[in-house]
């Protein structure tokens, strides 16, 4: 049984496949707040917009707060939001390290793929 993921809005496909969703348990990468997290989506089907956002946390004179890098993911069809791109983890490389002493200590991340439940109409197919 496959399930196709659409555009609530239109009724477009995604073209989002269930090989790249992340399972429910998976840490920090999966889902969460009724949201659906890939690793991979097909880019011709959606738009992108980059958002960087400063939210305003007056810890200290000197900390003027969280700086969020995003991207906006939109139905190419429609223009609605259907979710985000996190891509906060270090960019993955084939370097050997800082000074070439070896590999850094953190492990890189892909981009997710965060869709909100709302904004996908889910179906399924036989």
């Amino acid at each position: 049984m496959a399930t196709m993921y659409c555009c609530r809005e239109c009724g477009a496909n995604l073209n989002l496949h269930g090989g790249h969703l992340y399972p429910p348990d998976f840490y920090f990468e999966a889902g969460n707040k009724n949201t659906l997290s890939f690793s991979a989506v097909d880019s011709s089907k959606f738009r992108f917009e980059k958002e960087d956002k400063l939210r305003p946390f007056f810890e200290t004179v000197n900390y003027w707060g969280i700086q969020r890098k995003r991207t906006k993911i939109k139905c190419n069809s429609c223009g609605k939001l259907v979710g985000y791109i996190y891509d906060d983890g270090p960019p993955l490389t084939d370097s050997n390290g800082q000074l070439g002493f070896g590999p850094s200590q953190v492990v890189p991340r892909n981009p997710r793929y965060r869709f909100k439940n709302k904004a996908l109409a889910i179906n399924s197919q036989t």
